[in-house]
């Protein structure tokens, strides 16, 4: 077995299995990443997917996941408010909208959002929609079918929810919630004709084959939208004593993922500004997606600096996997 090999079974249009996606864990660098920079040109071209979130409602969160500066289970120093108004969502919108932006995630704290929480971000979503060019993305947590369909019918396109890590792990990550809840609220956003973003957190303690078992999954649920974050150690949360990951590592994980999801937006989220080049080397190794600006409770980048990266790699700037 050999990268070559993989990658021509992969420009024939053939998946690889687990075990040859455990060979890459070990294929020299110079050999892997340049492939899977080869496979996101054949499948995808030269297009780059960016988007922005705002934190539309913060902190007091039930959840207990140990990365997480705004789980209740944490002192942390994160600002709490809840959900907000239509004005401010809008006008971040509209920020986004005016410097090229085609993608807006509104992501709230919480389990989930009630009934008239629902209501309210639906109002906002028609605004956004009403008064932008932008594509809404929500990331609400464990919805119903019922709640998406009405998010779907305000306009609403996207639905983000990370499997965070593999089935196997993420019960070290995590007590309140499972993966299969995960995995039914993607199932049900599905049905409710909404597209689907899923990925997770590197430098969490899980090993390589929790990653790929995770993109697995994801591969298996058909989603085509992988944000991969790195873990930015927050004081408060019990890893905030986690070694952050080498640029190595990252650029490894990304052309991994990329030979198991050859047609996929592999979107470089939270924790991209702990990389020594901010990501570029991820982008030269498989990476054709990132989220931009201000994470929900750590700093990104400005739209500018990202796009003006983006024209030095040759990138254009387009949404895909609708």
């Amino acid at each position: 077995m050999t990268v070559q090999q993989l990658k021509e079974k992969i420009f024939s249009r053939k998946q690889i299995s687990k075990p040859e996606a455990m060979f890459l864990t070990t294929a020299p660098m110079d050999q892997l990443c340049p492939a899977a920079n080869e496979i996101r040109k054949h499948f995808c071209g030269n297009s780059f997917d960016i988007c922005t979130i705002i934190n539309a409602k913060s902190g007091k969160c039930s959840e207990d996941c140990k990365f997480c500066a705004q789980s209740s289970h944490y002192h942390t120093s994160t600002e709490t408010y809840p959900l907000l108004d239509t004005d401010k969502i809008l006008e971040e919108a509209k920020y986004n909208d005016v410097r090229g932006v085609l993608r807006y995630g509104i992501v709230t704290s919480g389990k989930n959002l009630t009934d008239a929480e629902v209501d309210k971000l639906c109002n906002s979503i028609r605004a956004v929609t009403k008064e932008t060019s932008i594509q809404v993305c929500v990331s609400c947590g464990l919805l119903t079918e019922p709640q998406f369909q009405k998010i779907k019918r305000a306009g609403a396109t996207r639905v983000h929810n990370n499997l965070e890590s593999s089935p196997c792990y993420f019960q070290q990550v995590c007590t309140t919630h499972t993966t299969a809840e995960k995995v039914a609220t993607l199932k049900a956003a599905k049905r409710a004709g909404l597209s689907l973003c899923s990925g997770g957190i590197m430098g969490m303690g899980e090993t390589m084959e929790d990653r790929i078992d995770m993109v697995l999954l994801q591969r298996k649920l058909g989603i085509k939208s992988i944000p991969v974050n790195m873990l930015n150690p927050i004081p408060g949360t019990p890893y905030a004593h986690n070694q952050v990951l080498s640029n190595e590592e990252m650029c490894r994980t990304v052309a991994i993922f990329r030979f198991l999801i050859p047609d996929a937006s592999i979107r470089l989220a939270g924790g991209r500004g702990l990389l020594p080049d901010k990501g570029e080397a991820c982008f030269r190794s498989g990476a054709n997606a990132a989220i931009s600006g201000d994470m929900l409770t750590t700093s990104g980048y400005t739209i500018e600096s990202d796009l003006a990266l983006l024209k030095k790699l040759g990138y254009e700037v387009k949404l895909q996997n609708e």
